[in-house]
């Protein structure tokens, strides 16, 4: 608890002390009043002044002024527990309330602790720690085991495992080895890392994340900017309410002013708006911090508000829904085994640099004995040839396979197929493409369990591949062989067909996809670990690349906003309830303190539950599903 909360609660308690010493001392007269004012001094003193400050900068109607008039109302009609007691439970629930919020703000803080307090740098021999922000580009930083990493980089020396929670929420370590990239607010788990700095502190992604998530709450969302405008006009409203409600029946009908004001000085102390004040922007505030907690950054409250009543998801294909790197996705042998045939094509284009030969090596997970391998020609647009263990073998397309003679059959699966044949015998085929993330077939189905309407993918790729993804996913709708510009005019087109409060979100990686992504209502980028273009580029970035993360997000904003309005309706009944029964003379003091303290503390209790959240992530299989089992 921070300094400030602790003297209140000592004022509250010492207040409540003399309150009930002061009830309890049988005086009347001059002695009472002075008895009661003593607690309500230590209770209310810090209130008064806000009022008679705020008054004298021109602003009059707020809660301060509520109290003030309420409780010096209450001393005036000589109903000074009361008066105290109204006093003192309004700073019970500003104390649950600072708490809340200040609970709020440090479990988000504790979340994004992530920005580094030092960088060392090898000077003379030895390590020097100096200011993140005095390490240029192209220097080179030491981390050491247990450290944060506190620039992005390249690791030039050492190998670690490295936790990456804070970015993204994952809990499985991350290896690094010479020549990955490495990237700021990450711990170093393990090992000693040299990494040679690429981005300067502001530029990084330690930097830009805490720049987004201090700046979220600049944007506010619809229901926070009604509630401000509310209760701008709610407050004067109710402060002539109460002046009618204490002039107009004496004046009209001749009933008793003491009984009149009474009623009009409970009808102000319900009618306190902190309730709504509070708890709707805590909600949001709250929301935003558990989809951080998730590795999902909210840009701002109005982008949580237009998520949660997304209707239609639009997908880039291509390293959002995909894994961007070509990869073995089939083994389909013809005499030989699985293993036989996956050695000799490796071996056959071990010597060639095309991403296909590399994703055969890859396949192979072996070291490549190139003392097995001689006599290698790469034939343009038709494949490879090569002396295995002595045989010729051939690895490469079709006509590769038609100009040797070699009698092949086509593959049923979609990508790019490598025919190999040994002595000009056909041996088999391998399938490459471009692997589905392992989450992204559930990640559709999770969306659709969620209430969206329709999942569409746009592609620049060929329409053959782009549809296999789509049904194999179970993607509802897919237009393939785009251009940027033929993305937008697909977006604008299913704009125009959601309905008038739906909204439609485009996710893609953020780096080519930046027109698509400002143009939709909500812009969702994956952004992987480091990746400037998605961070700026889109409304909510998903750090750790899985689709699965999506349906997350939508779960937590539809949370976030079904918590807001809880606590409007909630509030709003309560509040009108007893205003009506504080006018008509059937609510006393005390209860008009619980229909302004009590909703307050309900509400924000209701909205610090959105800051709990549960990702409920898809789990990834072991072995790619295409190379499990298949027949060509």
């Amino acid at each position: 608890m921070r300094k400030k909360q602790k003297k209140t609660l000592v004022r509250i308690i010492l207040s409540a002390v003399l309150l009930v010493a002061a009830a309890l001392i049988p005086v009347g007269g001059i002695v009472k009043l002075v008895l009661f004012l003593i607690p309500y001094a230590v209770i209310g003193w810090d209130v008064l002044w806000k009022a008679i400050r705020n008054i004298a900068h021109g602003q009059v109607f707020d809660e301060n002024f509520l109290m003030a008039i309420a409780t010096v109302g209450a001393f005036a009609l000589g109903e000074y527990p009361e008066g105290v007691a109204v006093m003192l439970f309004y700073q019970v629930g500003e104390l649950f309330q600072s708490y809340a919020v200040g609970r709020s703000r440090q479990s988000i803080a504790a979340l994004m602790d992530i920005r580094p307090d030092y960088a060392n740098i090898e000077q003379d021999g030895k390590l020097v720690q100096v200011d993140p922000e005095d390490v240029a580009v192209g220097d080179t930083i030491v981390i050491k085991a247990g450290e944060k990493i506190p620039l992005d980089g390249v690791v030039l020396e050492g190998s670690a495992a490295v936790d990456t929670a804070a970015l993204t929420g994952e809990s499985l370590p991350r290896d690094v080895d010479p020549g990955d990239d490495v990237v700021s607010g990450c711990i170093n788990q393990s090992g000693l890392l040299k990494v040679r700095v690429t981005k300067v502190f502001g530029e990084s992604t330690v930097a830009k994340i805490l720049d987004l998530v201090e700046n979220s709450s600049s944007k506010k969302a619809r229901a926070e900017n009604f509630i401000t405008r509310f209760a701008r006009y709610y407050t004067p409203v109710v402060v002539i309410g109460a002046v009618l409600l204490a002039v107009l029946p004496p004046l009209l009908f001749g009933g008793d002013w003491s009984d009149w004001l009474q009623r009009a000085l409970i009808f102000l102390v319900i009618s306190c708006p902190c309730a709504l004040v509070i708890s709707v922007p805590l909600s949001f505030f709250g929301g935003i911090g558990g989809a951080s907690k998730q590795g999902i950054l909210v840009k701002g409250s109005n982008y949580l508000e237009a998520l949660a009543k997304t209707e239609t998801v639009v997908f880039d294909k291509t390293g959002t829904l995909t894994k961007g790197t070509f990869q073995v996705t089939a083994v389909h042998p013809d005499r030989i085994s699985k293993g036989e045939l996956l050695e000799l094509a490796a071996l056959a284009e071990s010597y060639s640099e095309h991403p296909i030969s590399r994703s055969l090596r890859e396949a192979y997970q072996k070291p490549v004995d190139a003392s097995r391998v001689t006599d290698v020609e790469e034939i343009s647009g038709h494949g490879v040839r090569a002396k295995v263990d002595g045989h010729d073998v051939y690895a490469g397309n079709g006509k590769w396979m038609d100009r040797i003679g070699a009698s092949w059959r086509n593959c049923h699966r979609t990508g790019t197929v490598v025919h190999v044949a040994v002595d000009g015998e056909y041996a088999g085929h391998i399938v490459i493409s471009d692997a589905v993330k392992p989450d992204a077939a559930a990640a559709i189905e999770a969306l659709k369990r969620e209430g969206v309407k329709k999942t569409v993918m746009l592609t620049g790729d060929v329409k053959a591949v782009g549809e296999a993804v789509a049904r194999e996913i179970g993607i509802d709708e897919v237009h393939a062989e785009l251009l940027p510009g033929d993305k937008v005019d697909q977006v604008e087109r299913l704009l125009k067909n959601t309905s008038g409060k739906g909204k439609l979100a485009f996710v893609g990686d953020g780096i080519n996809d930046a027109p698509v992504l400002s143009r939709a209502d909500i812009g969702i980028a994956m952004g992987g670990l480091g990746s400037d273009a998605a961070i700026e580029a889109a409304d909510i970035v998903l750090m750790d690349d899985k689709p699965s993360k999506l349906a997350v997000a939508v779960r937590i904003s539809r949370k976030t906003l079904r918590i807001v309005r809880q606590n409007i309706v909630f509030a709003l009944g309560i509040k009108l309830l007893f205003l009506a029964l504080g006018a008509f003379g059937m609510a006393n003091m005390w209860e008009a303190v619980f229909a302004d303290v009590g909703v307050s503390v309900l509400a924000i209790l209701n909205a610090s539950r959105a800051l709990r959240t549960s990702g409920q992530e898809v789990p990834e299989p072991s072995v790619p599903v295409a190379l499990q089992e298949g027949n060509g």
